[in-house]
């Protein structure tokens, strides 16, 4: 007769000293500590170019992670800071009048026309005298006068361009339009700040480094994980009623959990199952509605969940 290797006759007496254990204390129960990883990873595909954490180091909340390459990025956020820097000029500059060298300048051409208006007048004058003596033919009246005017105009044209030059500000709508000009530069630059920022990580909260996925110089795909942490707050505790006591159990309440080489330490109880996690293959009755269990999560506090690791068997005492 064939003898049971060693690792099934451990696995047979640990679940009979279970069985005595649960026999012995019925308010006892079997479970093991379980792990909510925190897996962080970048929106954007790049070169691993810094890794600044390893497995099994325990980091400080903002702590940094790791760092993809930036170049394009960089190049992206300089070109949307610019075109911020010259929206704000084209604002700020439509809000001011002309220089004085400007409004000087509009000046000295408004007293040329002013005196070739002075000039056609004159001659008009005269040009009138001597069509009027029949010195000159109809013609050069006509001449004479639409020279009048064309100096009139032009100093009628100056004259406005010197008011415009004399305003403090621009046109309302101008300004309005520039306005939603800085606006929309704005924010492409937050958007070009915030794909930099998104291609180097920090820690979300103090935790253990569970794990790192890539190594300084490979390529990550967008999304990828690199770094897997654990926060002492995600630890939980998951052991199993029976169906009989389940009922007994509330969420908030109390337990005691026990492992090898560790202390007791407390835990209040978080979620229970809303069903069964092993159904019997025979009909229910009294005598094997027990073989139902139900899932039962409890949290300790982050001060004594680090003594927990996950997987680690655990013995839970309502």
């Amino acid at each position: 007769m064939p003898y049971p290797r060693p690792s099934r006759l451990a696995a047979i007496c640990a679940f009979v000293l279970a069985a005595g254990c649960s026999q012995s204390d019925p308010k006892t129960f079997s479970g093991y500590a379980e792990g909510e990883y925190v897996r962080i990873a970048s929106p954007y595909a790049g070169s691993l170019a810094t890794l600044s954490v390893k497995r099994g180091d325990r980091i400080a909340n903002g702590a940094a992670l790791f760092a993809l390459e930036q170049e394009n990025e960089r190049a992206a956020r300089e070109e949307a800071s610019a075109r911020v820097r010259q929206a704000e000029s084209q604002l700020e500059n439509s809000r001011k009048g002309k220089r004085p060298e400007e409004v000087a300048a509009v000046r000295a051409q408004l007293a040329q026309a002013e005196a070739a208006l002075h000039l056609s007048s004159a001659d008009m004058k005269r040009t009138e005298e001597l069509v009027a003596s029949k010195f000159l033919s109809p013609s050069k009246l006509d001449e004479a006068r639409s020279a009048q005017d064309r100096d009139r105009s032009h100093v009628a044209e100056l004259n406005a361009q010197l008011k415009v030059s004399q305003l403090t500000a621009g046109r309302s709508d101008e300004i309005a339009a520039l306005q939603s000009e800085v606006k929309a530069a704005r924010e492409q630059l937050a958007q070009a700040e915030w794909r930099l920022a998104q291609k180097s990580q920090r820690a979300p909260k103090a935790a253990l480094v569970a794990d790192t996925m890539y190594t300084q110089g490979e390529w990550v795909q967008a999304g990828m994980p690199v770094v897997s942490l654990l926060p002492a707050e995600n630890i939980k505790l998951k052991f199993f009623l029976p169906e009989p006591q389940v009922g007994a159990i509330k969420i908030g309440q109390a337990v005691t959990v026990s492992c090898d080489g560790c202390a007791p330490i407390t835990a209040k109880v978080s979620f229970v199952s809303p069903q069964a996690e092993y159904t019997s293959p025979l009909i229910y009755s009294k005598e094997n509605r027990a073989s139902l269990v139900f899932a039962v999560e409890a949290r300790a506090t982050p001060e004594d969940a680090v003594k927990l690791h996950p997987g680690q068997p655990v013995e839970v005492k309502l």
